[in-house]
């Protein structure tokens, strides 16, 4: 177990030593821009939503958000290579060599935000028996586990994003084929040895969620502090300008994350040639 352990020490300082590549982060910087500006969209709309609209606020620009980290994953781990192996780095090439992979790995996100929607449209109907005239209320109480299962199932699928996120992009970008069945391929794969890759998912998390965590806190305080208008577009606009540091200091962990999710597949491969 001790070896193990070690080799995957070793994997862990590799991938961080390539999370500060100029390259890759002024690559990666207008991507989470992008993601970011989804992010402030659905807040916006937040303030002044119903509850039923603010459910899908929570969850659509997640999943919209990963189909776009998916697209620029491909890329990112192919240059992760090219740099362990010692070659140069050339962003546009790389692109060049990657659109196909990359257009089709983002339309793995249509059948996750398709069966999310369908969960959002049924929880709608738990919204509209609530509002009956005199029996939505008790409706409302006797019915209240039909909208715990269907925010439980939004939450799966939440978790089934970031499974395919750091275990399928590798997967699609050094083998250089994208299919359906990829996925539940990977999938499967967690299910048979779930220790050994909920492990290595964690430790690829760890530097991002923590990092996220400090500007998510930093922001919230910076809002609750600095902010001294009410007005929803004065709001936007300032959680816009805040949003560019944001994603400029986020961008090496989520290199980190995808260099990880790189070391981790070939890591596997080798386990199970052993």
């Amino acid at each position: 177990m001790a070896p193990m352990w070690q080799e995957i020490e070793g994997l862990f300082n590799r991938a961080f030593k390539f999370s500060y590549t100029r390259k890759k982060i002024f690559f990666l910087i207008p991507v989470l821009f992008i993601a970011g500006l989804l992010v402030v969209l659905s807040h916006s709309m937040w303030i002044h939503a119903n509850p039923w609209i603010k459910a899908s606020l929570a969850f659509v620009p997640a999943f919209l958000s990963a189909g776009i980290l998916m697209t620029a994953a491909i890329p990112l781990i192919r240059l992760y290579h090219d740099e362990v192996k010692g070659r140069p780095l050339s962003v546009n090439k790389t692109l060049k060599n990657s659109w196909p992979l990359m257009g089709n790995i983002a339309s793995l996100v249509i059948p996750i935000l398709t069966a999310y929607l369908v969960l959002w449209f049924v929880l709608g109907v738990f919204y509209l028996l609530k509002h009956i005239p005199a029996m939505g209320e008790l409706l409302g109480v006797i019915l209240s586990f039909g909208p715990f299962l269907l925010i439980l199932g939004s939450c799966f699928l939440s978790v089934v994003n970031v499974l395919l996120l750091f275990f399928l992009t590798p997967v699609v970008a050094l083998k250089s084929t994208m299919r359906w069945e990829l996925a539940e391929e990977v999938l499967l794969k967690i299910g048979q040895q779930p220790f050994l890759h909920l492990v290595l998912l964690f430790i690829g998390l760890v530097p991002l969620v923590t990092m996220v965590g400090f500007l998510v806190l930093a922001a919230t305080l910076t809002g609750m502090s600095f902010f001294v208008t009410e007005g929803a577009l004065a709001i936007s606009l300032q959680w816009f300008f805040i949003m560019i540091p944001f994603a400029m200091l986020l961008s090496p962990v989520v290199i980190f994350f995808f260099n990880f999710a790189a070391e981790s597949f070939v890591f596997l491969q080798r386990r199970i040639k052993q």
